[in-house]
């Protein structure tokens, strides 16, 4: 295989699009935000993109397998146009994650993305009850609208700085001119986390100007309240129940 291999899906007319990138990460809560544009707007496959910079892995679902990938998909809400990035993995090493970027700058290009949002989770350690949305940008005028509709700018958060695609997105589309903002919503960084997915959403949604249905993801989220009231007894010396444990694992 070569270093990357596009499958191209379709070609629709789009004016100037904005880039939304949801690979996993803390929480998964980019992705999860990413795939719920995806599935609530309809979305349509553009291109799939192979590479040996993903892990050498393939996922498996009702026995069928599927190798690693990322995909992108033009997605229409309330009249405002998305390109939405995702995948399963990120790369395997630094120069990967550099290569793959560097691709999906220039795909996002192709498509006449001009700007971008990158959207991930940030670890707060514990559990948390509300998840506040934490910001970064390649462009200080981007900072005071996001403020406007509830974005946190927080002095050196977060602490280690901003790792894989979405990081890269900042740094390496910054070089390239593209404006981009990092979406991160609060998460614990124990377990997959929709609430703060919605969070992040709820943020750009307002941003950009469209409504969407969360009923799918509020789903989600009430399952995982649920382990997390588990965990916050045994967090507290209450046993669990047989069938509690069960749950929780």
């Amino acid at each position: 295989m070569d270093e990357f291999d596009i499958e191209r899906h379709a070609d629709p007319e789009l004016s100037e699009p904005i880039l939304i990138e949801g690979l996993p990460g803390v929480g998964h809560v980019g992705k999860l935000a990413a795939d719920h544009l995806i599935d609530e707007g309809d979305g349509e496959l553009l291109c799939r993109i192979y590479s040996e910079h993903f892990p050498p892995q393939v996922t498996v679902e009702e026995g069928t397998t599927k190798l690693a990938s990322a995909e992108f998909y033009a997605v229409t809400i309330d009249g405002v146009e998305l390109v939405v990035l995702v995948a399963d993995h990120q790369a395997g090493d630094g120069p990967g994650h550099y290569r793959l970027t560097d691709r999906f700058l220039d795909i996002a290009a192709e498509y006449g993305c001009e700007r971008a949002f990158a959207l991930g989770g940030i670890p707060t350690g514990e559990l948390i009850e509300e998840s506040g949305v934490i910001g970064a940008v390649n462009d200080a005028d981007l900072t005071e609208p996001l403020e406007d509709v509830g974005v946190e700018f927080r002095e050196d958060e977060p602490a280690g700085g901003i790792v894989g695609v979405s990081g890269l997105l900042l740094g390496l589309g910054g070089r390239r001119g593209l404006p981009v903002a990092c979406l991160m919503g609060e998460t614990s960084g124990y377990l997959v986390d929709p609430k703060s997915a919605h969070a992040v959403l709820d943020i750009l949604s307002e941003h950009l100007g469209f409504d969407i249905d969360y009923a799918a993801l509020d789903e989600r989220a009430e399952e995982m309240e649920e382990v997390m009231a588990k965990m916050r007894e045994m967090e507290q010396g209450t046993t669990p129940s047989d069938e509690d444990l069960r749950y929780i694992g």
